[in-house]
């Protein structure tokens, strides 16, 4: 990184003339391509505020672009992972070593992807592979017979780990899921043309002619689709997650009515009023703009407290179903944690856990919040992919498999504990 500074002017401060300008020029551009919505307004924002405030520190540096630049909370991720690869020089040298470089192959351990990481790379480095002059390649023929397509692959794929144009792909796919219409039957009647005789109905018609026709009249109970109430972890370890599960909920509250939307990291927020914008796009904007702890911490416990004791009478009515996602990472005591878990139980009628951790095959019960949670819900499923969101839907309308059951889970927790 150069800064470009002359000889009388300390360190700290940047020079209009330097490559620093060109640099936050190139850097914006790579945000703008990994799915940031970074503007010309923004990039030049950027750069006043860099001469004006100097490259004091490598720290003073980050939060400078990080406050122009990151205009939503879910961006913060993507920002990170940019300004580590772009501005760490040691690194990045050895990454596009690694990467193009014919005869020194990286040989290193493989590791999982972090979060924003592959569409931050892809975004960086787009241009180098047209640049590069063309070579032979054999022709292979492959037997495709027992292989998957791309939008099977996609379906299988991570959140955290899919790339700009994967998530574009991802939000499509939700909104062309087949959405859960279920339905439970209430105490209330309706007219029907068979079921029952409704002596109230015929006396009214019969009111009507003076008593001289009286027809029959028939009532059948009433089926509603149940409300669905969703309480999504927007802590910094589920935000990938939560964003992406959104979108989900944008598409099911325009399919249905009675579609509660909360979120919790440090506080609760109510974003119902917000989902119901009809573009998905400005909905999560507008939930954005409303979220003030958005990939922050978590208390799960204090936020099922403040939605028991505010929100569970309100919203927890006519047979609801309680969609809890997290990771159950908990830090604060677990035994408050378990009765409000046991409360919220009482108060739905099906209370299913979406744990994006299940994605890995070694998962055990072991942390303190899972043990504390797991006794209190009706299933336990994980929400990583969109094969997880497929069934899920799926199994809104049917009944529930035994893969799902988290007596499973805490039966093998208590086995690896003795």
């Amino acid at each position: 990184m150069t800064a470009g500074a002359s000889q009388n002017l300390p360190e700290s401060v940047a020079h209009p003339d330097g490559r620093i300008a060109d640099n936050i020029v190139y850097f914006a551009r790579a945000l703008r391509k990994a799915g940031m919505r970074v503007g010309p307004a923004s990039v030049k924002d950027a750069i006043e505020a860099v001469l004006a405030a100097g490259i004091g520190s490598r720290e003073d540096f980050y939060w400078t672009l990080h406050a122009v630049l990151v205009t939503r909370h879910e961006d913060h991720a993507t920002f990170d992972e940019a300004f580590r690869l772009f501005w760490k020089s040691r690194e990045l040298i050895e990454k596009m070593i690694a990467m193009f470089s014919p005869v020194a192959p990286d040989n290193r351990e493989k590791q999982k992807l972090r979060a924003a990481e592959s569409r931050v790379a892809q975004a960086m480095f787009e241009g180098h592979e047209k640049n590069q002059p063309a070579r032979e390649v054999p022709e292979v023929e492959i037997d495709a017979r027992f292989t998957v397509s791309g939008k099977e692959v996609l379906h299988g794929k991570d959140f955290a780990q899919m790339s700009a144009d994967e998530i574009a792909d991802a939000k499509r796919a939700i909104a062309e899921l087949q959405l859960p219409f279920d339905t439970v039957r209430t105490r209330r009647f309706c007219p029907d043309t068979r079921g029952r005789i409704d002596p109230r109905a015929m006396m009214r018609s019969a009111s009507r002619t003076g008593g001289q026709l009286i027809l029959p009249k028939f009532r059948s109970t009433r089926e509603i689709s149940p409300p669905i109430v969703v309480l999504a972890d927007i802590s910094g370890s589920m935000s990938q997650y939560t964003r992406i599960f959104l979108h989900f909920l944008h598409a099911l509250t325009e399919k249905r009515r009675h579609v509660h939307t909360f979120v919790f990291g440090t506080r609760l927020t109510n974003l119902t009023r917000q989902m119901r914008h009809r573009d998905p796009d400005a909905a999560l904007a507008d939930c954005s703009a409303t979220v003030q702890d958005w990939s922050g911490g978590t208390r799960i416990g204090d936020a099922l407290h403040e939605f028991n004791r505010l929100w569970s009478r309100r919203v927890l009515g006519q047979g609801a179903v309680v969609l809890l996602i997290t990771d159950g990472l908990e830090r604060d005591d677990v035994a408050g944690l378990s009765e409000e878990m046991a409360r919220l139980r009482r108060s739905c009628r099906r209370l299913i856990w979406l744990n994006p951790l299940l994605r890995f095959d070694g998962f055990e019960a072991r942390a303190r919040g899972v043990k504390a949670m797991l006794p209190h819900v009706d299933e336990f499923r994980a929400v990583h992919n969109l094969d997880a969101l497929a069934d899920l839907c799926a199994s809104l309308d049917r009944r529930t498999s035994v893969d799902v059951d988290p007596r499973r889970w805490l039966e093998s927790g208590k086995a690896a504990a003795a």
